[in-house]
């Protein structure tokens, strides 16, 4: 007998196998399927709900994907053959209930078992995208899930831009931007979507200029007016998320008023000199629900008590860690990960390089999420601060 006839004996001899349609069972009852086949055989087809970590780099994508190690685990490849020596690394690695499938793919899609095709990247998302594509907890269904989405960031600004530089380099496919003004000098301290020479010209223009040449494969909308009443919904139609980078509680009251009533979750960011915080207001959340900005805040404050970036300025890279925070918390949004920010404000003291977690509690009889609250229209707050955005 061949060395590798007599290996394959031994190990059929060593590990369990099952049918499809005992792996079929095992995974509704809460064993994990892992496919171990290559990129190209899966965008072909492959089980719905499986775990694609392919071969070369199983036993370094496992134990994310899989923490526990007395969880179930079946494990698939094409044939049947790939997935008894992948299954004794893992018996290897301690997991303590791993079987293979017997037949592979081409048994389980021979059988009738239900099948799904993953969205499928050309080469050059591939290559741009490589890094999200090694993570079990985005791979090619998250990536294909962001150049799906569609977010919209208020405010091309010192919060906009490096929320919506992120937003583009992750590959979220369409990014609507809001914001009528144009770039001044003064905002290339922290605006670093504008460069010099666009001094005087539309800020949208001048973003889209930017985040086209990062990413051409996004889409940018450019909304080149002022938000609101009159034209807030409409604006807000058709997103997902909406990324709050204003400076202006008008703007803000406005946003989270929208917001509430569409049932979007609005991703909060705010600066002042040296100190920022960032939350996510989402009453609608399916599970869970948190505050919306009016718990927190139930009206504006006096306008001596609201100076704007330009009355009481901003530390330069102040904007780009609140920004960035906020890009972090929409991608979470938009693949479903991790615990977001609601309920939740972090507030961050860049002078003691701290940060401070508050609790937020969702007031019942808030007049815009409050039980039973009938949505009591927009209110057009006179202007407090001088610049739209940071």
């Amino acid at each position: 007998m061949k060395a590798r006839e007599r290996l394959l004996a031994e190990l059929k001899a060593s590990v369990p196998e099952v049918t499809p349609r005992d792996a079929l069972a095992l995974q509704a009852r809460g064993a994990a399927l892992v496919d171990v086949r290559e990129p190209d055989e899966i965008a072909q087809g492959s089980a719905p709900g499986a775990l694609r970590l392919g071969r070369s780099y199983l036993e370094l994508r496992i134990e994310e994907a899989v923490p526990d190690a007395q969880r179930p685990l079946v494990v698939m490849c094409g044939s049947g053959t790939r997935s008894l020596f992948a299954a004794a690394d893992l018996v290897r690695l301690g997991y303590a209930q791993v079987s293979s499938m017997a037949g592979g793919f081409t048994r389980w899609k021979s059988e009738g078992l239900p099948i799904e095709r993953p969205a499928a990247l050309d080469a050059s998302a591939r290559e741009r995208y490589s890094r999200h594509l090694l993570m079990p907890e985005v791979g090619e269904a998250g990536q294909a899930k962001l150049m799906r989405s569609k977010v919209l960031l208020v405010g091309a600004g010192g919060l906009g831009s490096p929320a919506a530089y992120y937003l583009a380099a992750a590959g979220v496919g369409t990014l609507g931007l809001v914001d009528h003004d144009v770039v001044d000098r003064s905002n290339l301290q922290r605006q670093i979507l504008h460069t010099d020479a666009r001094v005087g010209t539309s800020k949208v223009a001048s973003a889209r200029q930017t985040l086209e040449a990062l990413n051409p494969s996004v889409k940018i909308v450019g909304h080149e007016t002022q938000l609101t009443s009159a034209n807030v919904e409409q604006i807000l139609d058709g997103y997902e998320v909406v990324v709050d980078g204003s400076d202006n509680f008008p703007t803000r009251y406005l946003v989270n008023d929208a917001c509430v009533k569409l049932g979007l979750p609005n991703v909060h960011g705010a600066v002042y000199r040296f100190e920022g915080q960032v939350s996510v207001f989402w009453p609608a959340r399916p599970q869970r629900p948190g505050p919306c900005y009016r718990c927190l805040y139930p009206e504006p404050p006096p306008p001596e008590y609201a100076p704007s970036c330009a009355e009481a300025g901003v530390l330069g890279v102040l904007p780009g860690v609140i920004g960035l925070l906020q890009a972090t918390e929409t991608i979470k949004l938009l693949l479903g990960l991790g615990e977001p920010l609601v309920g939740r404000l972090l507030y961050f003291d860049a002078l003691q390089m701290n940060f401070t977690e508050l609790q937020l509690e969702r007031d019942p009889g808030c007049r815009y999420c409050g039980d039973g609250r009938a949505f009591p229209g927009y209110i057009d707050y006179e202007r407090f601060c001088a610049s739209a955005v940071t």
